[in-house]
């Protein structure tokens, strides 16, 4: 099923003028309106007139996450304020919030990238989402809110939290479609065991669930505990909010990346080198329509490749492999480079194991230390114990088979690890100062 066939099979010929074209636009516009864009484009000699192809978006300079908080709140802004209808921002953990905000262009747009998200993934009209991504600044909540409905399925806008409301809510309401990220999934198939709810008695079909990096495993988890379909989406606020990739329901093998809107690259995060389709490395993204606030050439910090081969779907626009972590979350211990998605690989095919971990590292004198503290179930916490130091050793020797790390493996018992209703925090890094 497609929203916009025409413009989603585009032949690549065509795909490819289009995003010349509106590149050249949005280099003239935020030239002439953004100070920061004109200081670093002059500084970089790159004019709007010397953009003549795709090629020459390698000339002009990256934009960073932390640009953005130098210009908060409305530095990179590229329209007045007075045309700007919404306002977003990240939480500000880390530092100053980063701040986006769209025109009504910009929410028309984002809404028909989310259709398209939400068609591709199999979802309909008269379908009933159930919407479990936060509502507030955050762009998950009503990206897929907005989207959802012009679609014209039905929108429940949940939110996070409650999740024994939520359960009684997806029972009552009939949903059909479920939004949250992938950890507060499983968070709600553990609960619903509590509550001796079945999902296979739920009219549940398709999960679409982002915001944090998940693994295969992980997906093979949920949809056995959820008795659904669980489609991969991608988005960040600085670039959109959700809906800038997706994958199509019927490969469910990468995510097909909205080439109208956004010109993907993959770069190699310590050279900053342009590597060549289908290599792994970071993402960069140029948004070419945005009006509110353009991004040129932005790092997303999230590791992926570029799928350039054809689809089952006929969608013809590329679609990224699954994020396999962040260059900015990569762990260095004792010189080895460590993605938790790698270690949640190794758990996940571990019998007796719970899909939820967190790493601990921690630094004695000179050397870092790992710690994988992993949930066990039930029946396997209460088994004899040298059956659990056979599993615990099991669990190391993979890990140091896999990654070539050696850590320390701690099993608790069930429902120990803190859960989140959000992203899930799955590292403390006590090298931190």
């Amino acid at each position: 099923m497609f929203w916009n066939k025409e413009v989603e099979t585009l032949p690549r010929e065509e795909l490819e003028a289009l995003q010349l074209a509106r590149l050249q636009q949005v280099v003239e516009r935020v030239y002439s309106t953004v100070p920061f864009y004109k200081k670093t484009l002059d500084a970089a000699g790159v004019t709007p007139g010397s953009i003549r192809n795709l090629a020459d978006l390698r000339r002009i300079p990256f934009t960073l996450k932390q640009d953005m908080r130098d210009s908060y709140p409305y530095g990179l802004f590229s329209t007045p304020l007075q045309e700007i209808v919404r306002i977003h921002a990240s939480s500000g953990t880390t530092g100053k919030p980063t701040v986006v905000g769209y025109t009504h262009s910009d929410i028309e747009n984002w809404s028909e990238m989310m259709a398209r998200s939400f068609v591709a993934a199999g979802v309909h009209k008269g379908d009933i989402v159930h919407n479990a991504y936060g509502y507030g600044l955050f762009t998950g909540g009503l990206g897929a809110h907005y989207g959802a409905e012009k679609v014209g399925a039905s929108v429940i806008p949940m939110s996070g939290g409650n999740t024994r409301k939520q359960l009684m809510i997806m029972q009552d309401f009939g949903s059909t479609v479920l939004t949250c990220t992938p950890s507060y999934s499983l968070f709600l198939a553990e609960v619903a065991a509590e509550e001796g709810i079945d999902f296979k008695n739920l009219k549940l079909r398709v999960g679409i669930f982002g915001a944090e990096p998940w693994t295969e495993a992980m997906r093979l988890e949920i949809e056995e505990k959820l008795n659904l379909k669980a489609i991969d989406i991608y988005g960040l606020s600085e670039i959109l909010g959700p809906g800038v990739g997706i994958e199509c329901i019927e490969a469910q093998n990468g995510l097909h990346t909205w080439e109208d809107q956004f010109i993907p690259e993959i770069i190699d995060p310590d050279t900053c080198e342009v590597l060549p389709c289908g290599e792994r490395g970071e993402l960069v993204i140029t948004t070419i329509t945005k009006e509110g606030i353009p991004l040129l050439r932005y790092r997303t910090r999230d590791i992926t490749r570029i799928i350039s081969e054809p689809c089952i779907c006929g969608r013809t626009h590329r679609r990224i492999e699954r994020l396999s972590g962040r260059s900015d979350d990569m762990l260095i211990i004792r010189g080895v480079n460590v993605f938790p998605s790698q270690i949640e690989s190794v758990l996940f095919n571990i019998k007796g194991v719970e899909p939820h971990y967190q790493l601990i590292i921690n630094r004695e004198g000179n050397l870092d230390t790992l710690e994988v503290q992993v949930e066990v179930n039930e029946q396997t916490f209460s088994d004899e114990i040298k059956n659990l130091q056979i599993l615990s050793n099991r669990i190391r020797h993979s890990i140091k088979e896999m990654l070539g790390v050696t850590c320390q493996v701690r099993l608790v018992e069930p429902k120990t690890i803190v859960r989140s209703e959000g992203k899930a925090k799955r590292v403390i890094d006590n090298r931190k100062p």
